[in-house]
């Protein structure tokens, strides 16, 4: 098997773990999800999906769907830096969220609702794991995703 498909592997393995840590915190913990984390939720099994499926595709497009897993870690870059950015700023939330109603309506969160319905304040802090909290480590996650994918969908052919 190429590197390229054992990066997606293993991209693929560590999501799916992530989002495994997650639920197991929301019900052995007691840290309900919010908004943004149940949006973080959706991106961790978007970068799964994709990463699985990349690994199965011919070289190229194993490349290619690296390249998609690199802009969607982008992307949770982007709404871990905003939850970051709520919870070191709680006055500007009004404590119910308008984002909550709308995602859970979505077809997922109904059918899945212990994984994907969001039952949290985004200004909720929760004691910090290893030094981080869930944001950080998620936003952290993101960046490692976005290296190793990006890298993996960039580099130069030998």
């Amino acid at each position: 098997m190429k590197q390229t498909k054992l990066v997606l592997l293993g991209v693929a393995i560590a999501a799916i773990a992530l989002l495994g840590a997650a639920l197991y915190l929301q019900f052995n913990k007691g840290m309900l999800p919010c908004p943004w984390c149940i949006i973080q939720r959706y991106i961790f099994a978007a970068i799964a999906l994709i990463c699985l499926i990349a690994a199965f595709l011919p070289q190229g497009a194993a490349r290619a769907g690296a390249g998609l897993g690199f802009l969607t870690s982008l992307g949770g870059i982007g709404a871990g830096s905003w939850l970051l950015w709520v919870q070191a700023n709680p006055n500007v939330s009004c404590g119910i969220d308008p984002l909550e109603t709308s995602l859970n309506k979505v077809f997922l969160a109904e059918l899945l609702p212990a994984v994907f319905k969001a039952d949290g304040l985004c200004t909720t802090q929760y004691p910090p794991l290893l030094g981080l909290s869930v944001a950080q480590w998620s936003t952290v996650w993101f960046a490692i995703f976005a290296i190793v994918l990006g890298w993996t969908a960039f580099k130069r052919r030998r």
